[in-house]
């Protein structure tokens, strides 16, 4: 009969050990979501904004403007998304599920946008800060819809690969396997 305890206790000390040390090995892991947001690529990209309202028949004279404004895109991965069921760990073999990358920022400075070119007619007004304005915003609008055509996430996704898997192999994994899933909420721009 003490043999069986001793036995029963063994196997039990054992299954707590090995269950605890895979609680464990996940909770270092996990640390990653401390970090939020992890910014793995800025691209800096100039856009050139061109304007004209020569073709309205009742002013007197053209009005065109060429101005040139440099935006600064940050873009990652929301480290805070990731859950316990994304983890899969065998022995010295580890697979991760993170979300996909999103852009976090887009900043375009007033200083960093200029006018390169303008040519007022004689009867017009020159452009106004608002009309200016206006067109700094539909440049931001622009690049914002060519994220995807620069292939800013598909950099911050590699950036994103080699982060964490030198992570997981100073942790001792010795193979590591990222990969990309959705995300449950759409990724909205800061």
């Amino acid at each position: 009969m003490l043999k069986r305890v001793l036995l029963y206790s063994i196997i039990g000390l054992l299954f707590f050990c090995c269950t605890n040390e895979k609680m464990l090995r996940q909770q270092q892991i996990l640390a990653l979501k401390e970090m939020n947001q992890l910014v793995t690529v800025e691209y800096v990209v100039n856009k050139i904004i061109k304007a004209s309202d020569d073709q309205t028949w009742y002013k007197l004279g053209d009005r065109k403007i060429l101005m040139t404004c440099e935006a600064t895109l940050r873009a990652g991965i929301d480290f805070s998304k990731i859950n316990s069921s994304g983890i899969n760990i065998n022995d010295k073999q580890i697979t991760i599920m993170l979300p996909h990358a999103a852009l976090f920022s887009l900043n375009i400075k007033p200083e960093n946008i200029q006018v390169a070119y303008q040519e007022i007619g004689a009867f017009r007004d020159g452009f106004s800060s608002q009309e200016r304005n206006m067109m700094a915003a539909q440049a931001q609008n622009q690049i914002e819809a060519s994220v995807d055509s620069l292939g800013v996430l598909q950099t911050a996704e590699t950036n994103a690969s080699l982060f964490v898997s030198n992570f997981l192999r100073n942790l001792g994994y010795e193979k590591v396997t990222v990969e990309f899933g959705a995300t449950t909420t759409p990724a909205k721009l800061n």
